[in-house]
C-alpha cells in the first residue's frame, strides 16, 4: 500500500510545481461560487427561504459540492494517453495494479486541488455568504464516510468513461457529457430541493445524488435513522455495480489491445 501512498504524494508534489496553475484555481472555484451565488442572491430577491429551502442551505450546498468537486479532480485522460503513447503495455507489466495506480494519483491531484483552491476560496466567501453550520459533530463525520463512498462512486463511472478509450480515438466528448450530466443530476448546478418530484424520483434509480446531495444532505442533517442507512446502502450498491461494469470493459479492453498489438 506505501507504494501506491508514494503515487498519491508525487502527483501532490508535482502539482505544486506549477504555482500560477494553482493561482488560477482559486480564481476559478472563487468565481464558480460568486456567479451561482448571485444568481440565486438575485432568485431569492431577499426572501428567507423557497419552499422550506433558505439561502444559507442553498449557499452551503454549493460551497460543499465545490469542495467535493475539488476533492474529486482527476486526470480523466490518463488511459486514453497511455494507449495513444503506445507506454500501455510497459505499465501493465510493472508489478504495481494499474486501476489502484490511477486511483491514487487521483487522489494525490484532488489533495492539492482541496488545499490549493477550495479552502481558500471557503476563506474569502465566508466573509460575505451566509453558511449553515453542519447540524452535530456525528452529522459531520457522517458526512465524511459519504464524501468516501461518492468519490468511490464518481471514479468508477469515471473509469467506465476512460475505458472507451480501447475503441474510441478519443473519449473526451463522452468525459464532457459524463461532468455536465453529473453536474446537473447530482445536484451541483441545480440543488435537487429545487427539481420536480417526477425528476427527484428518477435520479434515486441513479448513482447521481449520491455523488453530491447525499453528503449535503448529511451535513446539514437532512437524514436521520434509516434513512442515512438506506442511503448509505445505495452508494455501496452503485460502487459493486460500476465496479462490475468497469472490470467488464477493462478486461475486454485489455484483450482487444492484445489482439491489436499481435
Amino acid at each position: 500500500m506505501n507504494t501506491y501512498i508514494q503515487f498519491a504524494v508525487i502527483k501532490f508534489r508535482n502539482k505544486m510545481a506549477y504555482r500560477f496553475d494553482y493561482l488560477l484555481g482559486i480564481l476559478n472555484t472563487l468565481l464558480s461560487f460568486v456567479v451561482y451565488w448571485s444568481i440565486y442572491k438575485a432568485l431569492y430577491d431577499g426572501a428567507s427561504a423557497v419552499d422550506g429551502v433558505t439561502f444559507s442551505m442553498v449557499t452551503t450546498n454549493f460551497i460543499i459540492s465545490l469542495g467535493l468537486s475539488s476533492a474529486f479532480s482527476k486526470n480523466e485522460m490518463f488511459l486514453q494517453d497511455k494507449i495513444k503513447q503506445g507506454t500501455i503495455a510497459n505499465e501493465l507489466l510493472k508489478p504495481v495494479n494499474f486501476k489502484l495506480r490511477m486511483l491514487f494519483e487521483d487522489i494525490g491531484e484532488g489533495a492539492f486541488s482541496v488545499v490549493f483552491n477550495f479552502l481558500p476560496t471557503v476563506v474569502i466567501a465566508a466573509f460575505f455568504a451566509e453558511l449553515s453550520a453542519p447540524s452535530s459533530a456525528v452529522n459531520i463525520f457522517l458526512c465524511l464516510i459519504s464524501v468516501v463512498l461518492g468519490y468511490i462512486v464518481l471514479w468508477q463511472i469515471s473509469f467506465i468513461v476512460q475505458s472507451w478509450s480501447f475503441w474510441l480515438f478519443s473519449v473526451w466528448g463522452l468525459v464532457t457529457i459524463k461532468n455536465v450530466i453529473i453536474n446537473i443530476l447530482a445536484g451541483a448546478y441545480i440543488p435537487m430541493w429545487f427539481m420536480p418530484d417526477w425528476l427527484k424520483n428518477a435520479i434515486r434509480f441513479t448513482p447521481f445524488d449520491s455523488i453530491y446531495f447525499t453528503p449535503v444532505q448529511l451535513y446539514l442533517g437532512e437524514l436521520q435513522g434509516w434513512e442515512i442507512l438506506i442511503n448509505f446502502a445505495r452508494q455501496i450498491l452503485w460502487i459493486v455495480i460500476l465496479y462490475g461494469i468497469g472490470e467488464l470493459c477493462w478486461r475486454k479492453g485489455i484483450k482487444r489491445l492484445v489482439v491489436q498489438g499481435g
